[in-house]
C-alpha cells in the first residue's frame, strides 16, 4: 500500500486511537483498502476516496456504541470531508458507506460497489473472494491480523440482537 494512503489512514483513525477496539478495525480499514486494490485498478482519486470511505465505514460502531452505526458513519465521513475541503466527495462517500452491506450488486456501481465486495471479503474471513486469489487474501490477512475485529463486533452484535430482536441487524439492505 502506498504511504500516502497509509499516512492518511493514521491521520484520521489517530483520535480514536485510545479505544482498545480500534487496532482491530484499523486493520480491517487496510484489508478492505488492499482488496480494492485488487479488485479494481484506482486512479490516485478513488484511491484517497476509497481510503476515507474504509476509515470511517464501521467507526461509527465504536464513536456511538451502536450496532445501527451507518448514520453516525456517514455524519463522522462528512465533517472530516467538510474539514479538509473535501465536500464534492461527499454523495460518493457517503453512499460508500451506507451500501457497504447490500447484499445485492449496487447498480450504480463504481467504487460504492468495489467497496461492498472488498468489506465482503473481509468480512467473510476471505470465504468469499469475489475473484481475489486465496494466496492474495492470505497475505493480506497476514499482514493486517484481525486483532479481535470480528470477535468484538460479534459481541457489539449480539448486545444489539437482544435489546433490538425487531430490527437484529439495522445495517443490512438487500
Amino acid at each position: 500500500m502506498e504511504v500516502r494512503t497509509t499516512e492518511l489512514v493514521e491521520a484520521i483513525l489517530s483520535p480514536y486511537a485510545a479505544k482498545d477496539a480500534i487496532r482491530g478495525y484499523r486493520n480491517h480499514v487496510y484489508r478492505v483498502i488492499s482488496f480494492c486494490h485488487e479488485l479494481y485498478q484506482l486512479s490516485e482519486e478513488e484511491k484517497l476516496k476509497i481510503a476515507i470511505a474504509a476509515c470511517f465505514h464501521d467507526l461509527g460502531i465504536y464513536t456511538a456504541s451502536t450496532f445501527d452505526y451507518l448514520p453516525p458513519s456517514i455524519e463522522l465521513a462528512r465533517n472530516y470531508l467538510n474539514d479538509n475541503d473535501l465536500g464534492a466527495w461527499t454523495a460518493e462517500i457517503a453512499s460508500i458507506i451506507d451500501e457497504h452491506h447490500r447484499f445485492r450488486r449496487v447498480d450504480s456501481g463504481g467504487l460504492v460497489e468495489v467497496f461492498r465486495k472488498a468489506d465482503l471479503v473481509d468480512f467473510s474471513l476471505g470465504f468469499v473472494k469475489h475473484g481475489i486469489p486465496r494466496t492474495k487474501v492470505s497475505e493480506v490477512r497476514l499482514e493486517f491480523p484481525n486483532l479481535g475485529f470480528h470477535r468484538n463486533l460479534a459481541r457489539v452484535a449480539g448486545r444489539w440482537i437482544c435489546r433490538h430482536p425487531f430490527n437484529p441487524v439495522p445495517v443490512l439492505k438487500w
